[in-house]
């Protein structure tokens, strides 16, 4: 018998890295929040990576924090390592990586969630929903709860008919042995929520004690101190080192040699796998050219031996790994404490979804994370962070948010997700984004942190500081264009310590700061200042100033762009009555239901001539639309 357990504005299903992000945002904004979750022992657990950021991930994760997410606060409370990748690069592509305490992270978000007082916290297994009229109105729990609300958010991660596979074993189970979700996928389907089936896997771990560290390299954290938030300013100093090894040809031959042991090639696995993150066995075969692969040894905590072998995901058996990571150089003697296994799971196909995550078929139900067909904690993390404003936004009565693919990396996965879809787990590259100059790790509170406090995610006083350095920025910027730098002696043998072309004629220091082997410090030695900046401060002004052509050059391409985004496409729009469209591109408009011309040319599948055919029937007004 079912009974009446509550209601609430937004209940959460899942509390994962998705799950976590969508409550602490609903709540924040205001929402009576309910969190639904398998095990309250695994609250944001990292059931692969102890890591998180790099390439495009580490700027999500800015962007996350600048609109006023928690995970860049977690992390930096609870890291062991924190480095800046691609420091020789241009800084489109730099960005922070940290390896995580992976239970001191766990620890921290759940006490973070248990003092947010809009949030209801709870352990229960959610089995179907509530859905009156078409629209979905809350939870049932296997314990015949019944939970109400005017918005809900499904975050079950690889948790949903997930299938752990390692040779020829199979069994139901979510990641780390956990309960797995069976009867929501069942009744999603009996709701005609088309499902698709993808697969993800992990390395096995070894106990720190039987690894030979001297046959390996060490890999340090950076001495100077960095954070993913913009509110962090105690930052942890004892950190711990990883270390790197190589597979060799006797790794390779013992994998080759039981291939088809593997759940990946003994035709076992039905999931798609991320082509991004292959399993050793993947990689041997697709490189068998490579005489060796890298392995990163990475501790998961301080007070656990625990080591992440990483770059050795496999599903190959139990006795075989043994034999595969005692092969390695440092692991000869190398005990296994939990062995590597393939998952397999299902994934709401996302193409169902609007930009919102909101689901097209049934209002009132958001996805984000995993389920949605994506991979990673700071994927998931983003789009729950949406999920929760969009879901708390609609419970207001307000207008949804939407972040457009020049505003922020989730903006580009989003839109990826929901108008061309994935044909396997989705990670996000730097690769994915047009204007990734834009996109940058340095000035993701330049372009959300505005938008976080007009919705209630920022405090006051953080964009008061927020305000503050955007002026010193522009005052700076000002100043050194207006200084005129004479060539005195004094600058002509700076500039040959700089191994820099001497001056001819006086130039402005903006100009100076322009050239390649230049940067503020030292142009900041030869010139007069009435304030000391902060470093945060000094590097906006240099990247600013370096780069100035080229970010003009994306900022007009952008305002093309907007120019696209900006022409809707009327609702209920019968696309069958448009001549001239492509069979293929009707099909793929009438699946995806793009909001505007922008994204309607971003669909697979839709050309430059049914865009073109497009717009003249909407500047014509001549579209025909379906009846309601």
């Amino acid at each position: 018998m079912v009974y009446n357990a509550g209601r609430y504005d937004v209940i959460v299903v899942g509390a994962g890295h998705a799950g976590v992000e969508a409550g602490l945002a609903a709540a924040k904004m205001g929402a009576k929040t309910l969190m639904l979750t398998l095990n309250l022992d695994m609250i944001a657990f990292m059931p692969c990576n102890p890591s998180l950021g790099g390439p495009a991930k580490g700027i999500v994760i800015r962007e996350i924090d600048a609109l006023g997410g928690a995970m860049a606060k977690v992390i930096d409370k609870t890291y062991i390592q924190m480095r800046m990748l691609n420091t020789r690069k241009g800084p489109a592509v730099q960005a922070l990586r940290a390896q995580a305490d992976k239970p001191e992270y766990i620890k921290e978000m759940k006490h973070l969630i248990e003092q947010e007082e809009n949030i209801t916290l709870r352990q229960g297994m959610v089995n179907e929903l509530i859905i009156e009229d078409g629209v979905c109105k809350g939870v049932v729990t296997e314990s015949h709860a019944a939970y109400y609300a005017g918005s809900v958010i499904v975050t079950t991660g690889t948790f949903m008919r997930g299938k752990v596979l390692m040779g020829d074993l199979e069994y139901e189970s979510g990641p780390n042995n956990q309960r797995v979700s069976i009867k929501l996928s069942e009744y999603l389907e009996q709701k005609n929520v088309e499902l698709t089936r993808f697969k993800t896997g992990t390395p096995p771990r070894v106990n720190s004690n039987t690894i030979d560290y001297s046959k390996t390299e060490i890999q340090p954290g950076d001495e100077e101190p960095r954070g993913f938030s913009y509110e962090t300013t105690e930052f942890i100093t004892d950190q711990i080192p990883c270390w790197l090894t190589y597979t060799n040809e006797f790794t390779h031959e013992i994998i080759n040699d039981n291939l088809t042991l593997s759940a990946m090639y003994s035709g076992m696995k039905r999931g798609t796998g991320p082509r991004y993150c292959p399993s050793i066995e993947d990689k041997i075969v697709r490189f068998n050219d490579k005489p060796r692969h890298q392995i990163f040894l990475e501790p998961e905590g301080r007070n656990t031996e625990e080591v992440y072998v990483q770059g050795l995901s496999t599903s190959l058996p139990e006795s075989v790994q043994h034999g595969m990571v005692r092969s390695v150089e440092g692991l000869e003697n190398a005990e296994i404490m939990r062995a590597g296994y393939a998952i397999e799971y299902d994934a709401v196909v996302p193409t169902q979804l609007w930009p919102t995550l909101e689901l097209k078929q049934i209002p009132g139900l958001y996805t984000a994370g995993q389920i949605n067909g994506t991979s990673g904690y700071e994927e998931a993390a983003a789009q729950g962070l949406m999920a929760g404003i969009n879901a708390a936004r609609k419970m207001q009565g307000k207008d949804p948010v939407i972040l457009d693919r020049s505003q922020a990396y989730i903006g580009v996965m989003i839109d990826d997700l929901v108008t061309k879809g994935t044909q396997e787990p989705y990670r996000l590259l730097t690769s994915r984004a047009e204007y990734r100059l834009l996109l940058r790790h340095d000035n993701a509170d330049l372009r959300l942190t505005e938008l976080g406090h007009d919705l209630g995610m920022i405090s006051d006083e953080r964009y008061e500081a927020f305000t503050d350095k955007k002026a010193r920025v522009e005052q700076e910027i000002k100043r050194l264009r207006k200084i005129i730098i004479k060539p005195s002696d004094s600058v002509q043998e700076m500039l040959k310590s700089a191994n820099a072309t001497p001056l001819k004629e006086a130039v402005k220091a903006s100009d100076l700061l322009k050239r390649p082997e230049m940067n503020y410090a030292l142009v900041e030695s030869i010139i007069e200042s009435e304030e000391t900046l902060p470093e945060h401060v000094k590097e906006q002004v240099e990247i600013h100033i370096k780069y100035e052509g080229y970010i003009k050059k994306a900022n007009d391409q952008v305002e093309r762009m907007l120019k696209m985004e900006d022409k809707k496409i009327p609702e209920r729009i019968d696309y069958d009555a448009i001549t001239g469209i492509a069979s293929e591109a009707r099909e793929k408009l009438k699946e995806v239901q793009p909001l505007s011309v922008g994204q309607a040319s971003r669909i697979s599948g839709v050309n430059p001539s049914d865009v073109s055919i497009l717009l003249i029937y909407i500047e014509q007004g001549k579209m025909a639309y379906t009846a309601e």
